[in-house]
């Protein structure tokens, strides 16, 4: 059973507290009004009072109530002053507790009240945290700080401790991410003198056929490496985050990337299969491109003979847009569908040596999904292949701005 909410836990825990006090309170208050009225039934029983050494009766007029009540039952007998006694002490005591109770459940209700009032205002500053710590998990934006004010407390300690940890980690994820941008990009350079002095060397009329054959394989190398190269870039820049959103008609989007990759997969054999319904997204244009580019490629590259792959748009059940690439293929197993999504992972091999990739693309789709505050999910389907569904937030305009809509497409058709 799922526990209440903190604020909950503290207002029942005041509640219960006052209800304590309140209680033994109430006790002590009977305890010491028991012995009270013993003490004063005994002194108002007296019939003679000592006065200037003699002994007198007290005078009638001087008594009140009680004791003239008591004087009249001590008159007609001892059993009948104990009686009158113990009806007194009886309806003393019964009214104090009938009323003490009553008074105290009131007061009970009304301190459980301000409690729950009080345990709002002490756990506010834990709720900006929270709501805080929440937008840079959806967003992703490190850069984000509570920037918390006030009396310097355990909870304003406690959000500085947040903002230099916030710190140090943007910090050290921007220190990788321009490691990986500046080794890719010195790597380039060393890459594209080496493709150059290859394919000069090919042209030479003087090259024997084995030459031929060892600048093939070295180009083959040297595109792999390339490959491999881009693809890192791209996931440092797809884990950097999206700093302006725009709306993305990802229906024509996808469109537009599957009219690219058809010659690629006729080719192969593959026939694609496009249902694009009306989906606007926010995010980069670009960035949800690639995301398209990334998933077309692996379906139509890890697939079977004369299979087939369906490109899939629409609305997703939490109201945002979703992109569907569902393809045949070899049999994934359950437990190996999150392993696609590390780097350097496939089916077969966990290292780069695969001439088809880099073993790059369902991890940069996840990075750039994520960093749009989407996800990317995969089921593996019966007879083999892949369901992946990238989901991404809905375009919304923002107010008093004129918004951009996309157009859309509501077509279905197929191509084998």
């Amino acid at each position: 059973m799922p526990q209440p909410p903190i604020r909950i836990r503290l207002t029942l825990l005041y509640g219960t507290l006052f209800m304590a006090c309140g209680g033994i309170l109430l006790g002590v208050t009977y305890l010491l009004l028991e012995a009270g009225l013993a003490e004063r039934f005994q002194a108002a029983g007296a019939l003679y009072v000592t006065k200037e050494g003699g002994i007198t009766p007290v005078p009638e007029a001087s008594l009140d109530p009680l004791e003239q009540d008591l004087r009249a039952s001590q008159a007609a007998g001892s059993t009948g002053l104990r009686e009158l006694e113990e009806g007194y002490r009886a309806v003393a005591l019964q009214s104090l507790l009938r009323q003490g109770a009553l008074a105290l459940g009131v007061l009970t209700v009304v301190a459980t009240f301000f409690g729950y009032l009080m345990a709002g205002r002490v756990l506010r500053p834990l709720d900006r945290i929270a709501q805080t710590a929440q937008r840079i998990a959806s967003r992703g934006d490190l850069a984000e700080r509570l920037a918390f004010t006030g009396p310097r407390d355990e909870v304003t300690r406690l959000a500085d401790t947040f903002d230099t940890m916030m710190g140090r980690l943007e910090k050290s994820f921007q220190d990788q991410q321009r490691f990986i941008a500046d080794a890719s990009h010195e790597l380039r350079t060393p890459l594209a003198i080496n493709r150059t002095l290859i394919e000069v060397a090919l042209r030479r009329r003087t090259a024997t056929e084995d030459t031929r054959r060892l600048g093939v394989s070295l180009l083959t190398v040297n595109e792999r490496n390339e490959r491999l190269i881009n693809g890192l870039l791209a996931l440092s820049k797809g884990e950097a985050g999206v700093a302006d959103c725009t709306p993305v008609d990802l229906a024509a989007l996808t469109r537009h990337t599957a009219e690219l990759h058809r010659p690629q997969a006729d080719a192969a054999g593959i026939g694609l299969r496009l249902e694009l319904r009306p989906a606007t997204a926010s995010g980069n244009a670009v960035m949800v491109e690639r995301i398209i580019h990334n998933l077309l490629e692996n379906a139509v590259r890890y697939n079977g003979p004369h299979g087939w792959v369906r490109l899939a748009t629409g609305t997703a059940p939490d109201g945002g847009a979703a992109l569907t690439v569902e393809n045949t293929g070899p049999v994934v197993a359950d437990q190996d569908i999150e392993a696609l999504f590390q780097p350097f992972r496939r089916l077969a091999a966990d290292r780069t040596d695969s001439e088809r990739g880099s073993g790059l693309g369902l991890a940069i789709v996840r990075a750039i999904a994520r960093s749009h505050g989407g996800e990317v999910t995969a089921l593996p389907r019966k007879h083999g292949g892949l369901i992946v569904t990238a989901a991404l937030p809905r375009w919304v305009p923002p107010p008093y701005r004129g918004g951009h809509r996309g157009t859309g497409a509501g077509d279905t058709d197929s191509a084998r």
